[in-house]
Order: structure tokens, then sequence, then C-alpha cells
């Protein structure tokens, strides 16, 4: 996130994602530090992988912080940089339709 040079916020690191096949739950990734973090914050910036387990943790994150009156956004998923559209799987092709941003 520091090396992208396009943020200059804080952030909290969770370390990992909620995974009930891993026996990871909430209270396993640092959410209730993130909490304590929250005084005089805008927005939260979501960055968890996409796959279920990340998806599952970014829906339980919105669920807890929206309530407070804090905006929870997530970053764009769509192709990478250099690849080829071709090889491009549905999912990523839709969320990169779905992110777009105007030129």
């Amino acid at each position: 996130m520091e090396r992208t040079g396009e943020y200059r916020g804080y952030y909290h690191v969770l370390h990992g994602a909620i995974s009930p096949n891993n026996n990871k739950g909430p209270d396993d990734i640092r959410l209730k530090e993130l909490l304590t973090r929250l005084n005089n914050v805008d927005e939260i910036i979501v960055a968890t992988n996409p796959d279920l387990e990340g998806e599952a943790t970014a829906m339980y994150i919105a669920k807890l912080i929206k309530p407070l009156g804090i905006a929870v956004s997530r970053i764009a998923h769509g192709v990478p940089v250099g690849s080829d559209l071709q090889y491009a799987d549905e999912i990523t092709l839709g969320r990169a339709l779905i992110g777009r941003v105007s030129l």
C-alpha cells in the first residue's frame, strides 16, 4: 500500500481473514484492535483478498463499522496491468466492470 504512493493515511493489518474452515473467527484477526482506532476516522478502506474468506471478512467489517457513521469502501478488483483480457475469468472481468472509473 505504501509503495503505490496513492494512499497517505493510516492502516491496520488484520492478520488474516475470517475462515471457519480454519477455525479462525473475528476474534482471531485483530478486529477489536481496529475498532479501538476509529477515533476521528471518516472512511475505512477494506483491502482483503478476493476469495471467499476475504469477501466474508470485508462484509463483516462493513456490518460492524457502518452503524458508527463511518464510510466503508473496498479496493477495486479487476484485470491486472500487463495481462491479456482473453485470459481473464468472468468474475474478474465482472468486478473490473463494476469498479470502472471515468476517463
